[in-house]
């Protein structure tokens, strides 16, 4: 197994669902020796997200396999002080500990920052929580879709027009973007550390992570301006950055920022030559102006080829589009492959999703697969320096599984 940038770096994940753990992940991916800590019986609840109604069926868990990867698993019970001294154990010999249990539980099973910080000078502890950890909604649970989607505008401003009902998030939508603000989180803390030897407190949160991502219009917002009327596709204000179906149903995205330039060679490619010395469409302002008009006539030329046809005339001519992509298409998508956006499992050929961020000079470690619940709880017991009777003791009581 190849070592990473973190190799030696020992992280404790003793949070659940998406976000946070998802960041452990990314540490694990540069080479982070990443310990899972999970609640006996069940194990973390995210383990059951694909059988919950309106998810894919399939015979693996494909939620699981995506942000458990590599991991080791400990089950403890931290509702018992034996397990909680366990735990304690582990934060005093490692680097990073993450959580988004609400604070009052961490209170309850003593991992709250006081509880831990005390215990290792240098350790990072990274809070993910809903809504921040001050105010009257610090305990308030929250998930993306509510949190993150609803609460910071984007549900809102993503509808198709002003009279369709809000869009709803497709699920994680808010929940990795998230992980690599804790992640940031994280490394900004291990490189202070370097700097002055003492470990910190770092947090990020859904709600704050989702109005950044909304934040070009809700900046306007913030400075007055003024919003126009949300137009449907088809009454959009620039056809030249519009999207159109295709003869097979699939659609494109066209960005033609540099429009003056551009628009000839977009109407050559379309067949309409004769529009270039339209009267009507003849400088930027009259395309605008007549953008209806404009857009029912790339309509009808985009309904005349497939994707693949128009794909290939437009990138043979220069022109900035995107492909509307479909989940169908990414596991022959050439140019995720080349650039490693996939990548196989370890003595598997099962693809999963590389976090996207490369360093050059470094390999990410090959993916393994997530362990079960409480699979190295032996194992991570004995490094710890646990002798086999008290490690037979702990299972006995229940605190470890």
């Amino acid at each position: 197994m190849q070592k990473g940038i973190f190799d030696g770096l020992k992280v404790l994940d003793c949070a659940s669902f998406i976000a946070a753990p998802a960041a452990a992940t990314v540490l694990s991916d540069f080479g982070a020796d990443v310990i899972k800590i999970e609640p006996p019986g069940m194990g973390d609840p995210y383990r059951n997200l694909p059988n919950l109604p309106g998810y894919p069926a399939s015979e693996h868990n494909f939620a699981w396999l995506l942000e458990a990867r590599n991991k080791k698993s400990l089950a403890l019970d931290l509702t018992k002080p034996d397990a909680q001294a366990v735990l304690y154990r582990l934060v005093a010999e490692s680097d990073v500990f993450i959580t988004n249990m609400p604070p009052q539980v961490r209170s309850k099973l003593g991992i709250t920052y006081d509880h831990l910080a005390h215990l290792n000078e240098r350790l990072i502890y990274a809070s993910f929580t809903g809504y921040g950890e001050r105010g009257e909604e610090a305990n308030k649970p929250g998930f993306d879709s509510n949190a993150y989607w609803a609460r910071s505008g984007l549900m809102d401003l993503v509808r198709a027009d002003t009279n369709t009902t809000p869009a709803r998030s497709v699920a994680g939508m808010g929940d990795h973007p998230c992980a690599m603000a804790l992640y940031s989180a994280i490394v900004t803390a291990l490189y202070q550390r370097e700097k002055t030897g003492k470990g910190a407190h770092v947090a990020s949160n859904l709600m704050a992570n989702g109005v950044w991502a909304a934040s070009v219009l809700a900046q306007a917002k913030l400075c007055g301006a003024k919003f126009g009327e949300r137009r449907p596709r088809e009454r959009a204000l620039n056809a030249v950055t519009n999207h159109y179906q295709c003869k097979d149903g699939r659609w494109i995205i066209l960005s033609l920022l540099n429009e003056e330039r551009q628009w000839p060679t977009l109407a050559r490619c379309m067949g309409r030559e004769d529009l270039i010395t339209d009267p009507r469409f003849a400088t930027r302002p009259d395309r605008h102006a007549r953008s209806v008009e404009l857009i029912k006539i790339f309509d009808e030329a985009f309904a005349t080829k497939d994707l693949a046809e128009w794909r290939k005339i437009l990138d043979g001519n220069g022109l900035v589009f995107g492909v509307v992509g479909i989940l169908d298409d990414i596991r022959n998508d050439q140019q995720m492959l080349d650039n490693e956006v996939l990548v196989p499992f370890e003595n598997d050929t099962m693809l999963t999703i590389n976090s996207p961020i490369w360093v050059d000079g470094t390999r990410k470690v090959q993916p393994r697969k997530p362990p079960a619940i409480g699979e190295h709880s032996n194992e991570i017991l004995r490094d710890a320096g646990y002798d086999e009777a008290t490690i037979e003791t702990l299972r006995a009581s229940g605190a470890v599984a």
